[in-house]
């Protein structure tokens, strides 16, 4: 297994400040730093965002305010896997899922300088903490912040690369977004937020595993010990069906102040969630094709209609208890 790099400023080889290979474009040179921030996980992260902040509200907050968090969330986000790609290159490079990324790609591909990521990482985290601290208020930037940190030092520096635990733990990073936008509206957070915390806390291990499953191979290549590299596929099946049980659980504990009309919802995806979860232990179980990829693609049509439930319920005047 590779040992985490660590990689800091002061440790880069003269060949990350050397000119990148070929012409390079300000257009193309943007775009590479865009996919450096991996924008779909930003569209999932402010997918939770917004419906938080409506629940906060009980309504809609300030046209402004949204759109401040938001921004200072896709700032934040857009950090940390920045930083991210800059640590990961070495793996990202052995792997065939990520051999196209930014900073590993090779030939026109070549767009951007390592250092030149890690710069625009810090930028963009400095940008977040400006814009919340300034617009929103103190504590959601911290809370930006602390996602930044968790997810560079205790996710990618720490767990990632050593520990099977890796994605439990450190996806934890990925819930901080719920409590921005909660404490974006009420300037504090209170035990709702910390339920919706848990909810992406436990939805993340079924969504990465069966993500993990499929790319197994490349993992296991790169030396990363995903779960589905170091246990067998049955042992991996049978925690997805627990954190999705957990996951279920956690989003029906938020019955008490959502209402009844989300709970009905809340109860209606979670069997649909667990059905597969189960049918994917059935066919492993039975040597069949396990399709995990089924179960990954679910799990973010899953999470994206539990939060539309959450930012409906939320702004009806009816279904509450």
């Amino acid at each position: 297994m590779t040992q985490a790099t660590g990689a800091l400023p002061g440790h880069e080889t003269a060949q990350a400040f050397a000119p990148a290979p070929g012409r390079r474009s300000p257009r193309g040179l943007a775009r590479a730093l865009l996919a450096l921030t991996k924008p779909r996980i930003i569209e999932l992260l402010l997918v939770t965002t917004l419906p938080t902040m409506l629940l906060a509200r009980r309504g809609v907050p300030s046209v402004w305010l949204m759109l401040a968090t938001l921004a200072g969330g896709a700032l934040a986000a857009g950090s940390a896997n920045t930083i991210n790609c800059f640590i990961d290159r070495d793996i990202d490079a052995l792997m065939r899922r990520t051999s196209r990324r930014p900073l590993v790609a090779k030939g026109t591909a070549t767009m951007v300088r390592p250092a030149e990521a890690l710069v625009f990482g810090i930028l963009l985290g400095a940008a977040s903490t400006a814009l919340l601290g300034i617009t929103v208020n103190w504590l959601s930037a911290a809370l930006a912040d602390a996602a930044i940190l968790f997810y560079v030092f205790v996710y990618t520096l720490v767990l990632k690369r050593r520990t099977a635990s890796n994605i439990v733990i450190g996806g934890a990073a990925g819930c901080f977004p719920v409590l921005v936008g909660w404490a974006a509206v009420t300037g504090r957070v209170s035990l709702a937020a910390v339920v919706l915390f848990a909810v992406i806390f436990f939805w993340t291990p079924p969504h990465f595993w069966a993500l993990a499953m499929r790319f197994r191979d490349d993992y296991a290549a790169a030396g990363v010990p995903m779960l589905p590299v170091v246990a067998p596929a049955a042992v991996v099946a049978r925690k997805i069906v627990l954190y999705s049980y957990l996951m279920v659980a956690a989003t029906l504990a938020l019955a008490p102040y959502a209402g009844w009309l989300y709970t009905c919802c809340a109860a209606g995806l979670g069997a649909w969630f667990l059905v597969e979860a189960h049918q994917l232990r059935g066919r492993i179980a039975s040597g069949d094709a396990p399709a995990p990829m089924r179960l990954f693609h679910q799990s973010i049509a899953y999470l994206a209609l539990l939060f539309a439930a959450v930012a409906v319920t939320a702004l009806l005047p009816w279904g509450r208890w």
